[in-house]
């Protein structure tokens, strides 16, 4: 009993609300930490760039298209952008990075194909990719969401093809967390006098939406945590996080 107790004394506002965000910053800083003081490192569609103290250590550039509204941006503006142009054309010599980093972008790119085949290029024989991207998200960053989501297929298959080897796709947890995510979005979409409805229907509604509320937003929510250990299949998760390493030419040559 006190185990069970210290286990939920442990889940925070975090872990229920906003794992998604969180997982993903905790992985792209571990990368970070394991990469060599003065590498060369490229943050492609880097935004307000959230990374730049991850990888201080490091030779730390951007590139970025600066194609949205600046409420749209993580962090409200945009960080000082050190190649402002098309993710599939970085104005670069290639072998130029150690590292790219590629946090969810691909969803953005009209042609996410190309992106991964210039990363490719501008990364050093066994330079490493950092790569995330949902795998099912709501339609946001708007004019520019040009996808869905993508596969544990569509790495192995793409990545391989662009010279990358080593390829370990992870899912951001599983499907029952995923769930609990859109349960949320659901109660915050069906607030009463946020819909839209005639007020009768708006009245009638509000007494069932505070009885579900705390179902939709804490309970399953809880019981998501506790249950996605459980899910071997991860079929329907929020995303992933994807590690490649550019393929060295054959004899081991640079």
């Amino acid at each position: 009993m006190t185990k069970k107790r210290s286990a939920l004394g442990r889940i925070g506002y975090n872990d229920l609300f906003a794992f998604n965000l969180r997982n993903r910053d905790r992985w792209i800083a571990a990368q970070a930490a394991q990469t060599p003081a003065g590498a060369r490192v490229i943050d492609i569609g880097a935004g307000s760039a959230p990374y730049r103290p991850a990888f201080a250590h490091c030779q730390y550039k951007t590139q970025d298209f600066k194609s949205l509204a600046g409420d749209q941006l993580r962090h409200g503006e945009y960080a000082p952008i050190d190649y402002v142009c098309d993710a599939k054309a970085i104005p670069v010599a290639p072998n130029s990075f150690d590292v790219a980093l590629c946090s969810e972008v691909l969803e953005h790119h009209p042609e996410p194909i190309a992106v991964v085949q210039e990363i490719s290029r501008i990364l050093a024989p066994g330079g490493r990719l950092l790569l995330t991207a949902p795998l099912g998200s709501g339609i946001h960053q708007e004019p520019y969401h040009f996808y869905g989501g993508y596969t544990p297929y569509w790495y192995r298959k793409f990545l391989e093809a662009a010279g990358f080897e080593d390829i370990d796709v992870v899912a951001n947890e599983g499907s029952f967390r995923h769930f609990a995510q859109e349960s949320i979005r659901f109660c915050r979409m069906t607030r009463p006098f946020a819909l839209g409805m005639p007020l009768l229907a708006e009245l009638a509604w509000l007494p069932f939406w505070c009885l579900l509320a705390p179902v939709l937003v804490l309970a399953i929510p809880l019981a998501a945590k506790l249950l996605d250990r459980f899910d071997r299949e991860q079929r329907f998760t929020v995303g992933y996080h994807v590690r490649a390493v550019k393929r060295r030419p054959p004899g081991g040559q640079g």
